[in-house]
């Protein structure tokens, strides 16, 4: 071990000497690669990404309101949604389920009965911020019960799923499996993880902190939204969506979310006054 405690190894094998590769490719493989190249490319160029540095509060500030910040940002998400769009939709949120031997994801459905009538609390002007901050607990309660359901091998969409390619297997027509497996997830979204170690204080060394990358959105009219908690008071949302299309737009949701956020905090502070 090195001073800091971090494992030293020793290297036991020589790696080998790189060695070029010489392809030849027929015109008809050269005509698939160009064709390809030109897929991609229109792909890429339809890519409507912003980039948000949230810095107004992070993790530590939502630990006060004595929520799960996963939570916590996954209504913020239904709310800049609600407000970006109108209209509430079908959301996903990846969950692991490494619990279980050779367990990949889950899928977590924020989109729930809470969250969305803490969602029309928030935009009812009538409505009390105590009453508020009440269908808030009740849709991040929730929102845990489905996440801890999904690791613990309780999820829905993987047993659908499953149903499925069974009944395709059987040749069984399911027109309820083929209903709910192709409703499109117009808000798509995932946790990236900051660190896998509790060693980098990133208050003592600021300039480590990654906002890491992103992902596309699922459906075409559609959004992506990678986040990261990175540290206590710092938060990146990697929006995505198409610039094909006229229903979207990935700087007008990036400032929903600011919003949403901020009108959360301000939620609490009004609570507390009463």
């Amino acid at each position: 071990y090195d001073e800091s405690g971090n494992c030293v190894g020793t290297a036991k094998v020589n790696p080998l000497e790189p060695v070029k590769l010489r392809w030849s490719l027929s015109n008809e493989c050269q005509e698939i690669i160009q064709s390809s190249h030109i897929v991609a490319t229109a792909l890429l160029e339809d890519v409507d990404l912003h980039l948000i540095m949230f810095r107004e509060y992070g993790k530590g500030n939502m630990k006060k309101c004595r929520l799960s910040p996963d939570a916590y940002i996954q209504m913020a998400l239904q709310l800049a949604y609600y407000r970006d769009a109108g209209k509430f939709n079908l959301t996903y949120e990846a969950s692991m389920t490494r619990l279980f031997r050779e367990g990949r994801t889950e899928t977590v459905r924020p989109c729930t009965i809470e969250s969305s009538a803490w969602v029309k609390a928030m935009e009812n002007p009538e409505e009390t911020a105590v009453k508020r901050v009440e269908l808030l607990k009740a849709a991040c309660v929730q929102h845990q019960r489905g996440y801890q359901d999904a690791m613990c091998g309780k999820g829905i969409d993987r047993h659908l799923f499953c149903l499925y390619v069974i009944s395709k297997y059987l040749e069984v027509e399911s027109p309820f499996l083929n209903e709910v497996l192709s409703e499109p997830w117009r808000l798509s979204t995932s946790q990236t993880p900051h660190g896998q170690t509790s060693k980098l204080d990133l208050t003592l060394h600021p300039d480590c902190i990654s906002a890491g990358g992103g992902f596309g959105p699922v459906a075409d009219d559609g959004y992506g939204v990678s986040y990261i908690i990175a540290g206590e008071d710092t938060l990146f949302f990697h929006v995505s969506s198409k610039k094909s299309s006229d229903d979207t737009d990935s700087k007008r949701f990036a400032r929903n979310i600011e919003k949403a956020l901020r009108d959360i905090k301000n939620l609490f502070l009004a609570a507390a006054k009463k």
